[in-house]
């Protein structure tokens, strides 16, 4: 049973990768009423639904006429290949392509109980109905065209996940900048504060000591600097004793930095169609260390969405 050649193997892998974006895709798109282009590749292949099958054909394959082993072989053989994934990813690219932190009986957001079950019971059918067609119709392909279709995918879908890849650690690499960008925009925004406080009234001193400050993005924390360093150039313009000459020494300095900041990371949140469709393509990707920034992300993925035509 399930005694594959390298090239057949290879075959059932794509195979599964192509039903499972199928898959994948048309249930997404109908709960989102939009089409979804679902998965981490550009192309009509879910990776995680190609390992899933393969995984499911090699653990099942000692337990073929003991249903309940081959039960639990898919739950055990499953739940540890969606964990060992979900973290690698999470690790790599700091986002999450799934959670079910919000599912009963989860462990870290990677994998949960009602998943796991659901492996098992599809690693079953998987094995009894599901692949027994595929593995004829597989049989029915002369070797020759086998081998040279399986080459054929095999370029295009290692070209799709190495641009895919990379787009995923360039989208990495933004939500860092992005952080350490809102990071340093606050501390001038804190140090401004101070001066734009110390000449204005009470009630605003008294707000501003007590931090009411709702947590801003980098395009909103760059337009409210630039209304503080208006606001204190008025001040100086109506009355020029307004500051002491230390103050409007670091005043200068502040300015400065801010504008290099601004001249250096012009481009910070760019987003090219790779990185914006995969953002797009997966609704529930989110990222635990860097999520006001991935939200900030998203949002801008969203709105070039609705002003594409």
């Amino acid at each position: 049973m399930f005694g594959y050649n390298g090239v057949q193997w290879l075959f059932l892998f794509y195979f599964y990768c192509f039903a499972g974006w199928c898959f994948e895709s048309v249930y997404v798109s109908l709960k989102s009423k939009k089409w979804v282009n679902r998965g981490f590749m550009r192309g009509p292949f879910l990776t995680l639904y190609g390992s899933g099958a393969i995984m499911m054909l090699v653990v099942s394959r000692p337990f073929a006429d003991d249903i309940l082993l081959t039960y639990i072989a898919g739950v055990v053989g499953a739940t540890a290949l969606e964990y060992v994934t979900g973290v690698a990813m999470e690790t790599l690219f700091q986002v999450r392509y799934w959670d079910y932190s919000q599912r009963l009986l989860n462990f870290q957001g990677h994998i949960c109980l009602r998943s796991s079950v659901t492996w098992g019971f599809f690693t079953v059918l998987m094995t009894r109905v599901i692949h027994r067609p595929i593995e004829k119709m597989m049989y029915m392909i002369p070797g020759q065209v086998l081998y040279y279709t399986t080459v054929i995918l095999t370029v295009y879908i290692v070209a799709d996940f190495t641009l895919s890849f990379k787009a995923a650690l360039d989208l990495r690499d933004i939500l860092v900048k992005i952080m350490r960008a809102r990071e340093e925009l606050e501390r001038m925004q804190k140090r401004l504060d101070v001066f734009v406080a110390f000449n204005n009234d009470e009630k605003e001193q008294r707000r501003m000591d007590r931090g009411e400050r709702r947590e801003l993005w980098v395009n909103e924390l760059s337009a409210s600097l630039e209304q503080r360093f208006a606001t204190i150039k008025e001040a100086l313009l109506s009355r020029p004793s307004a500051y002491g000459e230390s103050a409007k020494e670091e005043i200068a300095e502040l300015r400065g930095k801010f504008s290099l900041y601004r001249e250096r990371d012009k481009g910070i949140g760019r987003l090219d169609f790779f990185k914006r469709d995969m953002i797009l393509n997966n609704p529930t990707m989110r990222s635990q260390a860097y999520e006001s920034a991935f939200e900030e992300l998203k949002e801008m993925a969203n709105d070039k969405e609705g002003k594409d035509p």
